[in-house]
């Protein structure tokens, strides 16, 4: 079942993010849908310092790069921006396989993975909200695993 919440600003996101973060495993994986702007690379930067219990941690964007790889403690966390890719092939080449098996993927730009999508995911739908800083982030669980972590975030479900 999916669950909307809706956030008036950057520190809505931010709290959503950490909220997710707490929950993570290595394994998860993230995918984040949204057109430019929306705030996909402001919601993965904020889950990589909550992951790393650092609030000024470096969080570049891999918009150039395609993959950052954080080696955080207690998990991983590769960040993924597939956005320049033509060919699901080329995704082979980021070792994304590595990513799926021991670490959490944070996937902007998710529809140029096709047919590598995995099964057992979150799909994180982001839209603008009410407010010029505001934003509606819409879950999709798929996997039982994922649906109950969801489930238990506090949040307007729909």
């Amino acid at each position: 079942m999916s669950k909307t919440f809706t956030v008036s600003d950057q520190n809505g996101t931010e709290a959503l993010a950490g909220a997710l973060a707490a929950m993570a495993k290595p394994g998860d994986v993230i995918l984040m849908h949204g057109t430019l702007g929306m705030g996909k690379s402001a919601f993965c930067r904020a889950f990589i310092r909550a992951i790393a219990d650092n609030p000024h941690e470096e969080v570049p964007s891999p918009t150039f790069t395609l993959v950052q790889v954080y080696e955080l403690d207690p998990l991983p966390v590769w960040h993924f921006d597939l956005y320049r890719l033509s060919d699901p092939e080329e995704i082979h080449e980021l070792d994304i396989e590595d990513a799926f098996a021991d670490a959490v993927s944070l996937i902007e730009w998710p529809d140029r993975l096709e047919y590598l999508t995995p099964e057992n995911r979150l799909d994180i739908h982001i839209e603008p909200g009410s407010s010029v800083d505001g934003r509606v982030f819409k879950l999709d669980p798929h996997g039982d695993d994922w649906s109950n972590r969801v489930d238990a975030l506090s949040g307007d479900a729909q």
